[in-house]
């Protein structure tokens, strides 16, 4: 038996395994829970970000526009499920305005640390990078220094400080859709001056693994086990038809997160569904954020499909670790 480190969490949205079920993760009966028209101006809405917040649940969601112009809203839900989404983008408050300079902002991520919910994204600034920022209710929003130079994406905090430092995972890119990526792991004294940079793994080259042949990137917020941090990524194979994003995971060492401890060969989920399969870019699941319930160990991951539409999914501490175990690359 393996065990989340972390508070309860009862109000988790839930759905018990269908019977029979063979893979680790099941999807919610009613996906897509967040529908690409959520709010007046959106195309899509999608790659978002979700944290348990006073009596239920706060978020940051990709929204493109009928634009398609990409930005950042925030929202809430009672039982996250149903969502209300604000129909203004977040606007930053800062003391620099050159980083306050809006390019684009997409694919948030959010993370609780200490006293706040820390909110990282793909930032345009002179083509891609992390930017961070900070809220305390999801009403005021503060940013700070981007965390690197252009080009990186998939920034994805840790949920607390290690060995006395905020910690990071991220992969470097380039302008475009990125034909390559490993995921890295970065460390910072103050949320500004990141540095310690070290590698964590690679793509799987050959066919030994090939749904995660071309790129790797870290998904939801790393997840404190008894075993070590819980890393749920997206793994991407270049085909015929273009890229295919699937999901997997892999186990880090709890005190040294650059070494890998466990991954899974086999992916944990895939496009199936019309949902993800059919959209603004087919064959996509892309995990951004899940929610955790340490006294049951149950986990609700939260997906963008095929660039268009939320989804969310279940599994278990159990069901992951023993699926990798089993599996192991």
């Amino acid at each position: 038996m393996s065990r989340i480190i972390g508070g309860a969490l009862p109000n988790i949205p839930w759905q018990e395994k269908p019977k029979g079920y063979k893979m680790p993760v099941w999807r919610y009966d009613h996906n897509p829970v967040i529908q690409r028209d959520a709010i007046e101006d959106s195309n899509s809405i999608f790659n978002s970000a979700v944290v348990p917040f006073k009596e239920g649940f706060a978020g940051v969601f990709r929204c493109d526009s009928k634009a398609l112009s990409m930005d950042i809203y925030p929202g809430f839900s009672k039982d996250g499920i149903h969502w209300d989404i604000c129909e203004k983008p977040i606007v930053f408050q800062g003391d620099n305005e050159e980083i306050l300079k809006r390019e684009y902002r997409y694919d948030p991520r959010v993370c609780f640390i200490e006293d706040r919910y820390y909110i990282t994204w793909c930032n345009g600034y002179h083509g891609p990078t992390i930017g961070v920022g900070y809220t305390f209710d999801f009403k005021d929003f503060y940013q700070l220094e981007n965390a690197f130079l252009p080009y990186n994406r998939n920034g994805v905090l840790f949920p607390r400080k290690i060995d006395g430092k905020y910690c990071i995972l991220s992969r470097p890119s380039d302008t475009g859709h990125t034909p390559f990526g490993d995921i890295f792991y970065s460390e910072s004294k103050d949320m500004e001056y990141w540095g310690h940079h070290r590698h964590i793994m690679s793509t799987v080259k050959g066919d030994d693994s090939a749904w995660q042949s071309t790129k790797i990137g870290a998904g939801p917020i790393p997840i404190e086990t008894d075993k070590g941090w819980l890393m749920i990524y997206h793994g991407v194979i270049n085909t015929c038809n273009g890229f295919v994003y699937r999901m997997g995971c892999a186990l880090l060492d709890i005190d040294q997160p650059w070494k890998v401890l466990c991954r899974s060969k086999y992916y944990i989920m895939a496009p199936y569904e019309t949902y993800e399969c059919v959209g603004d870019v087919p064959n996509v699941l892309f995990p951004c954020a899940t929610l955790t319930d340490g006294d049951t160990g149950r986990i609700a991951i939260y997906y963008g499909c095929a660039d268009t539409v939320t989804g969310l999914a279940f599994t278990t501490i159990d069901d992951l670790i023993s699926y990798m175990e089993k599996n192991p690359l």
